[in-house]
């Protein structure tokens, strides 16, 4: 394996740790950010927070990886339909700052992912 390989492999399990535990954490440190097309189309008057549970669910359980969305194989963008609407969803790496872009996405202590979750319209 390249170390190309070996570092898309690290950032890929870092990533997919972060996602699976969305939206508390887990031990990879993150932030979820949602949109305003996500939070209006979350945001239903019966059962509050159940449409927003329901999209967390499917992004922490996404695994329709492939080399057209996936090229790198590192885990951080999904697409998938959600209630008759396209969503994304992207993982960037940014410094503990959240000012500046993160050195190395496999350094857990000097990197905090951040997941925007978005209508495809949106991006």
């Amino acid at each position: 394996m390249s170390n190309q390989e070996e570092r898309s492999k690290a950032i890929r399990d870092l990533n997919d740790r972060f996602r699976g535990a969305v939206p508390n954490g887990g031990d990879v440190p993150g932030r979820v950010m949602l949109t305003s097309g996500i939070q209006a189309l979350t945001n239903t008057e019966e059962e509050p927070g159940k449409h927003l549970l329901k999209l967390l669910e499917t992004i922490r359980t996404f695994d329709e990886f492939s080399s057209d969305n996936d090229p790198y194989g590192e885990h951080d963008f999904g697409a998938f339909d959600f209630e008759e609407a396209r969503v994304f969803w992207k993982i960037d790496y940014y410094a503990p700052d959240l000012m500046h872009g993160a050195d190395d996405p496999t350094d857990v202590e000097n990197t905090v992912r951040v997941l925007t979750i978005m209508l495809a319209e949106e991006y």
